[in-house]
């Protein structure tokens, strides 16, 4: 009896253990395809980088609002809208999820379709805007499909 528990008890550990560790591993390669505010601000003076925001189109109806000379792109548009951009390029995505979860899987795929140099804005709009960088109204027609 006291075997079985034991076995059990290892287990679950071995589980928490091989979750914790995937975990661990995700935050290292988004800190790693990572930069915040500051350093996009220098890249955009320098005029050393595209600029990307991939917000949900549902998210403009609450923050009608971009980066200067940001592109957008709809998240299910990535594919289309990226095929004559240069891979090597200096890119930066953001968005305004909570997490940056839009930004994490535009970023997934934009290594997939082998953008080698592509990062992830720290917090995204807003934490540019509470760096107190400029932003500018964004007035272009969108469709409100979300499905990415």
């Amino acid at each position: 009896m006291y075997l079985i528990a034991i076995c059990a008890v290892g287990f679950a550990v071995l589980i928490v253990g091989i979750f914790r560790m995937r975990q661990l591993r995700k935050r290292r390669e988004l800190e790693e395809f990572s930069i915040g505010p500051e350093t996009l601000h220098d890249l955009m003076e320098k005029k050393e980088v595209l600029l990307f925001d991939v917000r949900q189109p549902l998210d403009f109806l609450a923050y009608p609002e971009i980066i200067p000379d940001a592109i957008r792109i709809a998240p299910k548009e990535l594919v289309e809208q990226t095929a004559s951009f240069p891979r090597d390029q200096k890119s930066v995505i953001y968005c305004t999820c909570i997490n940056d979860e839009t930004s994490r899987m535009i970023l997934e795929r934009a290594r997939a379709l082998k953008f080698t140099n592509v990062r992830l804005l720290t917090g995204g709009l807003t934490a540019w805007k509470s760096k107190g960088y400029p932003v500018e109204p964004y007035d272009k027609p969108f469709r409100l499909d979300t499905a990415s």
